[in-house]
């Protein structure tokens, strides 16, 4: 395999991450972007925001390429999680625009420089800051990918969306109520094997 087959194909999975994170904003209310649905604040739009910031730093500022783009959210002295949501003045298309140039931005690192480049993780302790531009992107792909699965929980059980992308919900063939008897057998299954124990 080539370089720029390694490139191509480490491009396409982070790619479809993105893809599939900001899938999950369409058609929906600002509320609904917004909204935590776990004990913790999980919530979409603050998933893209996150997602932005973590491009701009490992594929950016580790390989002194800075954005020039301010993320106050992640300034020394910002509020703990703050890049985990928007403020109400943070507008939908605001953080999404950012994650989009964050796509350019990143995108640029990966074709200007070679994979086994060596970058420093400005927030990681001196000593064990080195990483290579490859571990880098393998990084964001996997964290891009583990946000999109959050996503895809939330929107689930917003309004029942799943999948991928439009074209690819990556579910098997099932009307509400076979769906609606599937998950009733799961319970029944968990509640047997709980009784088991």
């Amino acid at each position: 395999m080539t370089a720029s087959d390694a490139k191509s194909d480490l491009h396409m999975y982070l790619q479809t991450a993105r893809d599939a994170l900001l899938w999950k904003l369409e058609g929906l209310c600002e509320y609904d972007v917004r909204r935590p649905l776990t004990p913790t604040g999980t919530n979409l739009l603050g998933l893209v925001k996150h997602v932005a910031g973590v491009e701009l730093g490992y594929l950016g500022d580790t390989f002194g390429r800075p954005s020039g783009r301010p993320l106050p959210w992640l300034d020394e002295g910002a509020e703990p999680n703050a890049d985990m949501w928007a403020t109400a003045d943070e507008s939908r298309e605001y953080i999404v625009e950012l994650y989009r140039r964050a796509w350019t931005h990143a995108d640029a690192t990966i074709d200007a420089l070679a994979l086994d480049t060596t970058g420093r993780v400005p927030w990681w302790p001196d000593g064990r800051d080195e990483v290579t531009l490859h571990h880098a992107v393998v990084r964001v792909i996997a964290d891009t990918h583990r946000h999109a699965g959050h996503a895809d929980i939330l929107r689930e059980l917003m309004d029942g969306a799943v999948g991928m992308n439009k074209g690819n919900d990556s579910m098997p063939p099932g009307d509400p109520a076979w769906w609606e008897k599937h998950r009733s057998r799961l319970e029944r299954e968990a509640q047997e094997a709980g009784r088991a124990v």
